[in-house]
């Protein structure tokens, strides 16, 4: 029997801005279902990384393959790309002057061209997955900044996603509202979502990745279980300060599980 064919393939990538190389020639695999952890120093090409994923990047080498097809290819249309990707960035980038139901159902109804009736049914059964149904028609300052994350999550998901995408979607909370983000992510991992996520959350990483990517001057140094990449590395700066192995408390939300 052959493998499967892995969701996403990444080889040879490089990012340039300016005179500075971002991504030196890196290269990674995802499988299905499974979850990446990125982690390294700021700077280490985590964010731009993901970036490039989505296509909100231009690559200047290297190809990046989803479930077999090169979305790098000029003739590539990167908005349908994108629809078989969902991103989730480090701020909540909600549009301020929406409710938190239109939010989340804008891309339905202007990329997907879902129907405002089966957008909102949409919409409201994925803000019930993830906690807040009962704030679809609060204004997004109306919500704390967990809530916010939450609903941007909420957003990423509602257009099924082939793949999934975090940026370090933890940093701009305040500590308290850390655990109630990483319990989401950690049910979607469970669920069986296709995720890579970048995290300073060492102990998270540990409990929640199938496979950690350790980045260092725009390359995966090291690669492979959590086990192995943050307890037993074989690339010296690879090690992780066992302070940073944080662990944080679970939070159980409703909803039926979001298979792919």
């Amino acid at each position: 029997m052959t493998a499967a064919r892995p969701v996403l393939q990444v080889e040879g990538l490089r990012k340039v801005f300016g005179d500075r190389v971002v991504l030196d020639g890196l290269g990674l695999t995802a499988a299905e279902h499974s979850c990446t952890a990125l982690i390294g120093a700021s700077g280490s090409g985590k964010s731009t990384l993901l970036r490039c994923i989505d296509l909100l990047e231009v690559v200047d080498d290297g190809v990046i393959e989803l479930d077999g097809e090169d979305i790098t290819d000029p003739r590539v249309d990167a908005n349908t790309v994108r629809t078989r990707i969902g991103l989730v960035f480090q701020s909540f980038n909600l549009f301020p002057h929406l409710r938190v139901i239109d939010n989340v159902t804008l891309a339905l109804r202007r990329v997907h061209k879902v129907d405002r009736d089966k957008a909102e049914a949409d919409g409201l059964a994925m803000l019930e997955r993830v906690g807040l149904r009962d704030r679809a028609g609060a204004r997004p300052d109306e919500l704390s900044g967990g809530q916010q994350q939450r609903v941007a999550v909420a957003r990423a998901l509602v257009t099924r996603p082939r793949l999934m995408l975090f940026d370090e979607v933890t940093s701009a909370l305040d500590p308290e509202l850390v655990g109630e983000v990483l319990a989401l992510v950690r049910e979607l991992r469970d669920d069986g979502m296709t995720m890579l996520l970048a995290t300073h959350e060492m102990g998270f990483a540990r409990d929640v990745a199938d496979q950690v990517c350790f980045l260092e001057g725009g390359r995966v140094l090291e690669q492979g279980p959590p086990e192995q990449v943050l307890g037993d590395p074989g690339a010296p700066h690879a090690a992780v300060p066992a302070a940073h192995h944080r662990r944080r408390p679970a939070l159980n939300l409703p909803g039926a599980p979001l298979r792919q």
